[in-house]
């Protein structure tokens, strides 16, 4: 489905349900959110990845505006609705400051996946490694847009995961990428234990020859 949205493009992923709270200082872009506060209407975020703009994003509601400063700047809260892939862009938009264009909007189900316990235990694991209390609920639908901004994924492997269509298809990505990461944490706390023995008195057995 194609709609017309403003946009506010940034070097950032956001997910679908994903809370974001941002700043609005420039004049852009305190007008597009003055007409989103004003109307309803969503805006569009779309990422900003190596100075161009690859073609995937996600659609905002505004949600609270948490504070107008007397300049006009503005912190508001935000949460990601669906994904949108670009279908033509304008900078600027017609009679506005800020850039607009019309999008193609995907549809995200509320699927669980067939991947998640085995997601789940690896990001168990994970956060057991590296000693982090990671609260999670990882029997939810959609785990993989809860969990990638907390294990180690790049931006532009946060951008490819929103590219992805499938949940299933999308903890495939998730448990490859921890495939790759376990052993390397795995080996870094085993160093740090090793790091934390040196200088300490041992007691050894003296060796028989």
């Amino acid at each position: 489905m194609e709609i017309y949205l403003p946009l506010f493009p940034l070097n950032l992923v956001v997910y679908p349900h994903e809370d974001l709270n941002l700043h609005i200082f420039e004049e852009r872009y305190r007008q597009l959110i003055g007409e989103c506060l004003e109307t309803g209407q969503p805006f569009g975020i779309p990422v900003f990845l190596n100075n161009k703009l690859p073609g995937y994003g996600t659609e905002m509601q505004v949600t609270t505006l948490h504070k107008r400063y007397d300049d006009g700047r503005m912190d508001i809260k935000t949460k990601g609705l669906r994904i949108f892939q670009i279908v033509d862009f304008e900078n600027p938009g017609s009679g506005k400051l800020y850039a607009a264009g019309r999008v193609n909007v995907l549809e995200t189900l509320p699927d669980m996946g067939n991947h998640l316990y085995e997601l789940a235990g690896k990001l168990s694991r994970l956060y057991e490694l590296l000693q982090i209390k990671a609260d999670i609920d990882t029997i939810e639908p959609l785990l993989s847009f809860r969990v990638a901004h907390k294990i180690g994924l790049s931006v532009d492997e946060e951008y490819e995961l929103l590219t992805i269509e499938t949940e299933n298809d999308r903890q495939r990505f998730l448990i490859r990428h921890l495939d790759r990461v376990l052993p390397v944490v795995a080996e870094m706390e085993r160093t740090k234990d090793r790091i934390k023995m040196n200088g300490h008195f041992k007691n050894l057995d003296p060796l028989k020859f």
